[in-house]
C-alpha cells in the first residue's frame, strides 16, 4: 500500500473539490471543547486547603473494624512508642488495634466508636512544660475545655506520662481522664502514671500487665495467649529507583532540605547556617558551648524562653559497627511497608531510603532500648541463655525487672552494646530498624532575644560524655554532634535542621514588674535572652523594674558562663543585682543562697519568679520561692528541664 502522506497529489484526491476544510462534526467537538474550557477558567473551584483534622470515620477505623484506638500525645516520641506498643498488643488479645495522632482525626466523632463491637479509646498523654498538652495534643485539648460531647457508653482508660519533679506532674493525663468522665465516657481501667523521674518504662509495663486482663474480663473475652512475635511491616528490596526519589535524611518532603519553603516545623525544619561555635568554659575537663544558629530569611519568629528543636545525627562509627556485627550492606535501598493497608502510618521512617540513612537519621541507637524491643529480638538468639535472659528483663516479675535495671539501664547499655555483648544475637536488620524507636529532636532554650537578634538563636549546651560501667564511652547524640558544626568560610555552609517551639516561659507583661532568676550551670540560657531583652527595652526609654540574677556555678575561673555579659549588664544597670555562688571553689560544696531579706526589700508587687532544674534544685529553696512568691502577692513562673 503507496504512503499518502509523501504525495501532495495523491492527498487532494482524498477531499471531494467543495468539502470545507473543517467538517460540521470537527466545528461541533471544537465548540464544546471552548466551552468547557471557558466554563472551567471561570467557575473552577480553588484548590481547598489540606484539613486541619482527618475524619475518625468509617474509612479509617470503622471498615477496617479496628476496636482498640491509642491515641498518644507525645513530644520527644515516648507516648506515641507506648501507644504502638498498645495498638499491637491488641493481637494477641484477639482484637484489632491502631495508634493514632489526636492532630489527625476530629475528636468529637470519639463517640462513633460505639458503633464497633468491643471498643476502647486508650490514651497515652505526655505532659509537657508548666502542666500543658504537647503540641499535637494541643487541639484535642483546647476542644475538651470548650466542647460539650456526649461520650456516653464510649470506653476508656489513660496512661500519663510526666516527672514527679514537675510541679504539675501528668497534669494532662489526669485532666483528659477527668473530663472524659464528665463527658459521659467510663473509664475501665484505672489511670496509669508514668514518672520519668523513676522508671518509666516500669511503670508502663507493670501497668499494661494489669490492663489486658482487665480488659479481657471487661469484655467477657479470653486472651490468645499468642506470644509469638508479630511483625507489622514487611521489607520491599528496591533495585532500580531512581535517586531523586530515595530519603537521605529528610522528616516529611523528599527533597526538601535542597528546596526549602517555609512555614517550618517538626515536619518541615530549615537548614540554619552555624555562624558561630565557641567554648565558654575557659578550663576544666567539660566542654560548655555557645552557637548561633543563623535564620535569615526564613520567616522564622521566636520570643525570648522560647525552645529551639534541632535534629542531630547518630555517629558513623556506631551505624558501621551495626552494619559490621549483623554483616549487612548498609546502602542497599529499602521500604519498610505495612501489612495493614488500610493504616495511615504507612513506614515506620521515610521510605524508600537505605539501612545507612535509617540508622542515622531516622532511628535511635544510642539510649537502652526498651523491653518490648528486647521481647521481639529474643527469638533471633541462638543460645538458650541469652533467649530466656532477654525475655525474663521484658516481664513484670521482679528478677526481670532488676535484671533490665542493672543489665541494660544502669549499664547504659545501647543496641550496639547488646549486639556486641550477645554474641547469639544476630537479629535481621529490616526487623530491628522495624523495633527501633524514632530519633527524636533536641530541644534547647533559646539562649538570646529576637529584640536584639531577629535573625539569630543562640543556644547555650554542655557536651554529654560519660564512661559506663561496662567501661565504654558514651556520647550524646545532639551534643557532640552540635559540638562539631564549626563555621566555614569556604562558601559550604555548615547547617542545623532546626525548628521553633513555644514555651510559656515569659517575662512578665508589663517591664515594670520585677524579676528574679535563678538557675545552675547552662540553665543561664533563657536567661540570657530575657536580660537582653529587658537592656533593650530600657534603651528604648521604657521603664523596666529590677532584674536579678542568682547564678551557680562550679568555679569562677572554669564555667562561669557569660562572665564578661552578665558583669557587664550588672556594671550598666540592666542587673540590679548579679548573685553567684562557685560550689566548689572551696573545700566544702555549697549551694546557691537566696538572701530572702534582701528580695523582701528590693521587691515591689507583683513579683515574677523564673527558676531552672527541679531536679537538682534543693527542696527548701523551692518551698523559700512558694513562700516569697505568697506573701509579696506575686507569680511563680518556672522552667523545668530535668
Amino acid at each position: 500500500m503507496a504512503d499518502t502522506r509523501a504525495d501532495p497529489a495523491a492527498q487532494s484526491e482524498l477531499m471531494v473539490e467543495d468539502e470545507p476544510f473543517f467538517s460540521y462534526l470537527d466545528l461541533f467537538l471544537f465548540s464544546l471543547i471552548a466551552g468547557l474550557l471557558v466554563y472551567w477558567i471561570i467557575f473552577r473551584k480553588k484548590a481547598e486547603p489540606i484539613p486541619e483534622f482527618k475524619k475518625l470515620d468509617k474509612a479509617t477505623t470503622y471498615t477496617t473494624g479496628k476496636n482498640i484506638v491509642v491515641f498518644y500525645g507525645s513530644q520527644t516520641g515516648t507516648g506515641e512508642e507506648f501507644a504502638n506498643r498498645l495498638a499491637k498488643d491488641a493481637h494477641r488479645y484477639g482484637m484489632k488495634g491502631m495508634a493514632a495522632d489526636p492532630e489527625e482525626y476530629d475528636m468529637s466523632e470519639l463517640s462513633r466508636l460505639t458503633e464497633i463491637e468491643n471498643s476502647i479509646a486508650i490514651f497515652c498523654l505526655a505532659t509537657y512544660g508548666e502542666g500543658d498538652p504537647t503540641d499535637n495534643a494541643q487541639d484535642f485539648y483546647d476542644w475538651l475545655q470548650e466542647g460539650d460531647a456526649d461520650f456516653s457508653g464510649v470506653k476508656y482508660t489513660v496512661f500519663a506520662l510526666g516527672n514527679k519533679t514537675y510541679e504539675h506532674y501528668n497534669a494532662m493525663g489526669k485532666y483528659v481522664d477527668k473530663r472524659l468522665a464528665e463527658l459521659g465516657a467510663q473509664r475501665i481501667f484505672d489511670l496509669g502514671m508514668g514518672d520519668d523521674d523513676g522508671n518509666l518504662e516500669e511503670d508502663f509495663v507493670s501497668w499494661r500487665e494489669q490492663f489486658w486482663p482487665a480488659v479481657c474480663e471487661h469484655f467477657g473475652v479470653e486472651a490468645t495467649g499468642e506470644e509469638s512475635s508479630i511483625r507489622q511491616y514487611e521489607l520491599k528490596v528496591h533495585s532500580d529507583l531512581n535517586m531523586n526519589k530515595i530519603y537521605t535524611g529528610e522528616l516529611g518532603r523528599l527533597m526538601s532540605f535542597e528546596n526549602q519553603k517555609p512555614p517550618f516545623d517538626s515536619k518541615n525544619p530549615f537548614l540554619a547556617a552555624v555562624t558561630v561555635n565557641r567554648k565558654l568554659n575557659k578550663a576544666g575537663d567539660r566542654h560548655l558551648m555557645h552557637l548561633e544558629l543563623d535564620i535569615t530569611g526564613s520567616k522564622i519568629r521566636y520570643e525570648s524562653g522560647d525552645h529551639v528543636a534541632v535534629y542531630p545525627i547518630n555517629d558513623s562509627v556506631i551505624v558501621n559497627q551495626i552494619g559490621d556485627l549483623l554483616g549487612v550492606d548498609l546502602d542497599m535501598v529499602i521500604s519498610l511497608n505495612n501489612l495493614d493497608e488500610e493504616s495511615n502510618k504507612k513506614h515506620p521512617f521515610p521510605c524508600p531510603s537505605t539501612y545507612r540513612t535509617a540508622l542515622t537519621h531516622y532511628l535511635d541507637i544510642t539510649n537502652p532500648p526498651r523491653t518490648n524491643v528486647l521481647y521481639e529480638l529474643a527469638q533471633y538468639a541462638t543460645e538458650p541463655k541469652d533467649q530466656e535472659n532477654m525475655r525474663k528483663m521484658a516481664s513484670s516479675s521482679p528478677e526481670g525487672k532488676a535484671l533490665y535495671q542493672s543489665w541494660v539501664l544502669d549499664s547504659c547499655r545501647n543496641i550496639l552494646a547488646i549486639l556486641e555483648d550477645l554474641p547469639s544475637l544476630r537479629p535481621p536488620i529490616d526487623h530491628l530498624c522495624e523495633l527501633l524507636p524514632r530519633l527524636q529532636a533536641r530541644y534547647y532554650s533559646i539562649a538570646s532575644s529576637s529584640k536584639v537578634h531577629p535573625n539569630s538563636i543562640h543556644i547555650c549546651a554542655v557536651v554529654v560524655e560519660y564512661e559506663t560501667k561496662t567501661g565504654r564511652v558514651n556520647k550524646g547524640v545532639a551534643t557532640n554532634w552540635l559540638k562539631n558544626k564549626m563555621p566555614t568560610d569556604n562558601g559550604h555552609k555548615t547547617t542545623v535542621p532546626m525548628y521553633i517551639r513555644k514555651s510559656q516561659f515569659r517575662l512578665p507583661f508589663k517591664s515594670t514588674n520585677p524579676v528574679i532568676m535563678v538557675g545552675p550551670g547552662t540553665g543561664i540560657a533563657p536567661f540570657m535572652g530575657f536580660v537582653q531583652e529587658r537592656g533593650w527595652l530600657k534603651e528604648q526609654g521604657k521603664d523596666v523594674g529590677d532584674t536579678v540574677l542568682y547564678y551557680g556555678c562550679r568555679y569562677k575561673n572554669e564555667d562561669f558562663l557569660y562572665q564578661e555579659d552578665l558583669e557587664e549588664f550588672e556594671k550598666t544597670g540592666v542587673l540590679t543585682a548579679l548573685n553567684v555562688a562557685f560550689s566548689r571553689d572551696q573545700a566544702e560544696k555549697v549551694a546557691l543562697i537566696l538572701d530572702r531579706a534582701s528580695l523582701l526589700t528590693i521587691l515591689t508587687l507583683p513579683v515574677i519568679l523564673l527558676r531552672r532544674d527541679a531536679r537538682n534544685m534543693a527542696r527548701d529553696v523551692q518551698n523559700a520561692f512558694y513562700e516569697i512568691a505568697e506573701e509579696l502577692g506575686g507569680r511563680y513562673s518556672q522552667d523545668v528541664w530535668s
